[in-house]
């Protein structure tokens, strides 16, 4: 076969490019191969452990260690787990369950403290008996952390004396100093003995630096992360002390947690509003069989038939809200985007008010039935589940994936759900049939506000002309391509249509600064003309009732002028679509265009070089200057500064603005909702004392040279 063959530009002694042609190596053996062994793999890929290296990986190391404490306490050998955070970085996590074995393990004839931090896969928890139901699963959370710390001490406190060893990046050795950088010398087996230690008292203490030639520089502990999971888990493990401290600020903090009400308590700490009913508790059992690969006599993997007990249990309250929260956890791991655990609770409370209600007549023969959003709404709930060995999908264990847990939680939360709602007593009735009546009226509302919709859809299709007449629309109906550009004045709205590509490009004038809707209520909103053309010409409603596929463009993108009133204008815009349309940010649909602010017109451009020159800011045109100054390329003076875009002609708009070809947008994104909602209410509500406090807090921060007055 021909060898297939390459182009190469190259630069010849005259600056001339040429083009030579050259072979490709296309060979491909196993010399190519590159085999990770032991914890390099950890150290190449560690988002395929932890999921990344910043804040979020390194926050997923300190979980996985007090996950093993906790599994402890499932275990009901352990009753507090103590977490520190040190001022040189470090994690301490110290439990008072058993300790981590230090005997030798039979195979490999290393401590076992050794094994399961330096072995990928080793632990107690691949169905040996030493724990039933755990957070941990794969054996890699302990050595995984181990091969992303820069130094690791672990000491187990085991009758008659404590004992411990350390590592460096995986490797077991001696330090020869208290700091991670302290000189390090290999060695393997337990280099520490300490303390006596008494019978019946055990214990483990691990602390690790994490390597910062791994994670980002910015990725830090967060304390309010560590108090929440702390909080939480101290719900699920009823009896189990937690004791957070943060001794990296001048002033130590501490804060303990115990829950002996379990997750009836949670349910009760996470409601908000006035309650409907109490807190439910809905509990049971039930036995799958699984195939599970067994080592037999011989060594061999061979799969086995395998019966699991999975136990549910599930405490729920309904309240006058409209908000749902719901938190799933397996074994004592948070589960924040759900699983086969949560599909069966939520398909098994919809089918049984379903159920319920139509044999109470609450639900007459010709109502449709009650969806999923219907029950949930004001309802609080914690699902649990215990079981042996869960299949997670991914080491981060976010999504549940034991395809029987679907099964038994769906037939647990249904046998337990109805006797609830069809029970006979009086406080239960009487309960019952309040949040049977809330979901229905839930129900009622939803098809209510989707016929209004639908109504709202055939009268916009119907009156076409209703659409603001100073809208200048497009050809193109493919939303792919489709760009509305919501343009500041009639002045600029000339030159704009001018320079658009009237087959996708559609244009919608405003007229100065529109309303400040954080400030005005729905309907004062709604009686702006400028707010509700735009409403009008997106075409996909508003707040609640916005539907996001049947918005009238792919794009929108807000061009004003590249001074302080344009950025004033863009932030109105961005507050108006935040607030009734935030499908859109969330979407990432809608834009700011970025117009020039000068432009430098060459008298003696040389080869290659464009007669005008434009820039974004006053800084980029003192470099651009100096630039050409150095090149020895002259330009007219004085340099054009744009006062708005209705100064430029056609073809400047359209080759440095609207053109995708040569444009320059700004994506307004939302990387944090609940953030962005405080940050709106700060910047443009109605409170004015915090945003007075805001400016005058960052006004010794502006550089008064700067700005354009």
């Amino acid at each position: 076969m021909a060898a297939l063959i390459s182009r190469r530009r190259e630069i010849d002694s005259h600056g001339r490019t040429t083009s030579k042609d050259r072979p490709i190596d296309n060979t491909y053996n196993a010399a190519h191969l590159l085999v990770l062994e032991g914890l390099e793999a950890v150290r190449k890929r560690p988002g395929m452990y932890i999921g990344s290296t910043d804040t979020r990986g390194l926050m997923h190391c300190v979980w996985e260690i007090i996950d093993n404490g906790v599994d402890e306490a499932l275990a009901g050998v352990a009753q507090r787990i103590e977490v520190t955070l040190h001022p040189d970085g470090s994690v301490e996590v110290h439990d008072d369950g058993r300790g981590i074995p230090t005997d030798k393990e039979p195979k490999t004839g290393l401590p076992g403290v050794e094994v399961v931090a330096t072995k990928l896969h080793a632990g107690g928890k691949f169905g040996g008996g030493s724990y039933v139901a755990t957070g941990g699963l794969h054996g890699v959370g302990l050595s995984v952390v181990n091969a992303l710390s820069s130094r690791m001490d672990i000491d187990v406190d085991r009758s008659p004396s404590a004992q411990g060893l350390s590592f460096q990046r995986g490797i077991p050795g001696v330090f020869d100093g208290d700091e991670p950088d302290a000189s390090f010398t290999p060695q393997s087996g337990l280099t520490r003995k300490g303390k006596r230690v008494a019978k019946g008292k055990s214990g483990t203490r691990i602390r690790f630096w994490p390597d910062r030639q791994i994670f980002t520089r910015d990725a830090a502990y967060v304390y309010d992360d560590l108090i929440t999971r702390a909080r939480q888990t101290s719900f699920i493990v009823p009896g189990l002390e937690l004791v957070i401290r943060d001794q990296r600020g001048p002033e130590p903090v501490e804060e303990k947690f115990r829950h002996d009400g379990g997750i009836a308590e949670y349910a009760e700490f996470l409601s908000e509003g006035d309650p409907v009913t109490d807190v439910l508790r809905l509990q049971g059992k039930d036995t799958f069989t699984e195939t599970v690969p067994m080592l037999d006599a011989k060594g061999h993997m061979t799969p086995q038939e395998v019966e699991r007990e999975l136990a549910v249990d599930v405490a729920l309250r309904w309240s006058n809200s409209y908000d749902t929260v719901l938190r799933s956890y397996v074994n004592v791991i948070a589960t924040p985007k759900g699983g086969t655990h949560v599909s069966g609770f939520e398909a098994a409370i919809t089918k049984t008010f379903n159920d319920v209600m139509r044999s109470s007549k609450v639900l007459k023969v010709n109502d449709t039935d009650v969806i999923k959003d219907d029950v949930l709404e004001g309802m609080t709930a914690v699902v649990t589940v215990r079981l042996a060995e869960p299949q997670f999908e991914g080491q981060t264990k976010e999504i549940l994936g034991t395809s029987a847990a679907r099964t038994v939680v769906r037939k647990v939360v249904a046998s337990e759900l109805k006797n609830f709602l069809a029970s006979t007593k009086r406080v239960e009735k009487a309960q019952a049939k309040l949040v049977m009546e809330k979901v229905a009226g839930a129900a009622k509302t939803r098809i209510s506000a989707r016929q209004l919709k639908e109504t709202q859809r055939r009268k916009n299709a119907l009156e076409s002309s209703a659409l603001p007449a100073k809208l200048a629309d497009c050809r193109s109906a493919d939303n792919e391509r489709t760009e509305l550009f919501i343009v500041e004045g009639d002045s600029a709205l000339g030159t704009a249509k001018l320079a658009r590509d009237s087959e996708f490009q559609a244009l919608l004038p405003i007229r100065g600064k529109i309303l400040n809707v954080q400030k005005a209520s729905v309907a004062d909103m709604l009686k702006n003309t400028e707010c509700a053309s735009i409403i009008q010409v997106v075409g996909a409603g508003s707040g609640r009732t916005f539907d996001l596929e049947a918005a009238r463009y792919g794009r929108i993108i807000f061009m004003a002028d590249a001074d302080s009133d344009g950025a004033h204008i863009r932030c109105l815009l961005a507050t108006l679509f935040f607030k009734y349309m935030p499908d859109l940010i969330k979407e990432g649909r809608v834009y700011s265009a970025v117009p020039p602010l000068h432009r430098i017109e060459l008298t003696r451009p040389k080869k290659g070089m464009d007669k005008y020159v434009y820039t974004y800011s006053d800084a980029e045109l003192q470099r651009k200057l100096a630039e050409l100054k150095r090149k020895n390329v002259s330009w007219k003076d004085p340099v054009q500064r744009y006062k708005g875009l209705g100064e430029m002609d056609a073809d400047q708009l359209a080759e440095t603005t609207m053109d995708p070809r040569h444009r320059t947008l700004r994506r307004i994104t939302v990387d944090d909702a609940d953030e962005a909602v405080k940050v709106f209410e700060l910047l443009m509500g109605s409170e004015v004392a915090p945003r007075k406090e805001f400016i005058v807090q960052g006004a010794y921060d502006v550089d008064v040279e700067a700005l354009d007055a």
